[in-house]
């Protein structure tokens, strides 16, 4: 299959990737950063992305009248709506309780580490409670229900990233 010197070739590369790996492993337990690391600096807070999105749920909110829309038609089916409010409302108590109480009280950064049940919870209960808006808005928007929802989700996202 191989003859001699395509063996000893490939046993050369392959102990030469090892000590690269070993060296690139070393200096990363080391806490050594390369230069590279150091040189990257973080994203702007303002982007044209979250500038996008924010303006996009800005129009998104005027042009579909979306506050009237939920507060006086009576096409919005009120009790998925109420549903869909009451897991939001735990979905947002929970960020909070991890955002204020955790990390700023306590000092814990790795609050999944912590409490493991968080994450997969909040997960659970936003899937729910957008799935619940999505029934109770639909007789209104029909088929652009969810484009407007993920919208005003992405808006409000953003906006909440420029905030901290």
């Amino acid at each position: 299959m191989f003859n001699d010197s395509e063996l000893a070739t490939l046993r050369n590369r392959f102990k030469r990737d090892a000590e690269l790996l070993m060296h690139t492993t070393t200096s990363a337990v080391d806490g050594e950063k390369s230069q590279d690391e150091k040189d990257v600096k973080p994203l702007p807070r303002i982007n044209k992305h979250s500038v996008f999105w924010i303006v996009a749920s800005v129009v998104v909110t005027y042009y579909a009248d979306f506050l009237h829309v939920i507060m006086e038609n009576d096409d919005v089916k009120s009790w998925w709506f109420n549903v869909g409010l009451i897991l939001l409302g735990i979905c947002l108590s929970l960020a909070m309780f991890c955002i204020v109480y955790l990390e700023w009280f306590r000092g814990i950064q790795h609050y999944d580490q912590e409490y493991p049940a968080i994450p997969p919870i909040t997960t659970a209960a936003f899937i729910a409670a957008s799935c619940s808006f999505n029934i109770a808005l639909w007789p209104v928007w029909s088929f652009f229900t969810p484009l407007i929802l993920f919208t005003q989700f992405m808006g409000v996202v953003m906006f909440i990233s420029l905030l901290g």
